[in-house]
């Protein structure tokens, strides 16, 4: 259930009544843009981790029906949680993006593939395979709350947040 391309812009002109009551929020422009789709959407599906990608891995291996994963990967900047291979499983399994709170790698691969990734930056080291995190909560980062079943909206202007999907 992919939502369809809405642009973040028009999308704030036409709902400022759900900005003002907090049910639209924009996430703070930290991200950089990677990925072959440049406007993505789709209901979110959370997870909280640190330096280890191993949750991440279980996430993308699942079929994506058109999801967004948030990850809240802590804000590290020491190892990518995100790679080519990666990235090509959520193409592969009908994700239609994933925003990372930390760093990728395989940048070229990345940009290769039908998805839509915003990450801080990139990072050549691998992360842990420890396993440890925490699937469907509640994650903060970017100055915004974000949970699951929220619905994302991401194009080259910015990120918002939806309580509930947007119409055109």
């Amino acid at each position: 259930m992919a939502a369809l391309p809405l642009a973040t812009a028009e999308a704030c002109d036409a709902n400022a009544a759900l900005i003002m009551n907090g049910d639209l929020r924009s996430l703070q422009p930290i991200f950089r843009i990677y990925g072959g789709r440049q406007i993505f959407a789709g209901p979110v599906v959370t997870l909280k981790i640190f330096e280890d990608n191993v949750l991440l891995r279980e996430f993308l291996e699942e079929k994506g029906h058109g999801r967004v994963l948030v990850v809240d990967a802590g804000g590290s900047m020491r190892c990518a949680v995100l790679g080519g291979n990666l990235a090509q499983l959520m193409q592969n399994n009908g994700w239609a993006g994933i925003v990372v709170n930390g760093c990728i790698r395989d940048v070229d691969e990345i940009n290769g593939c039908d998805v839509g990734v915003r990450a801080l930056n990139s990072h050549p080291m691998k992360s842990n395979k420890k396993g440890v995190g925490e699937k469907h909560v509640p994650v903060t980062f970017a100055g915004t709350r974000i949970c699951d079943g929220e619905w994302l909206y991401a194009d080259s202007d910015g990120i918002l947040i939806s309580r509930s999907e947007l119409s055109v």
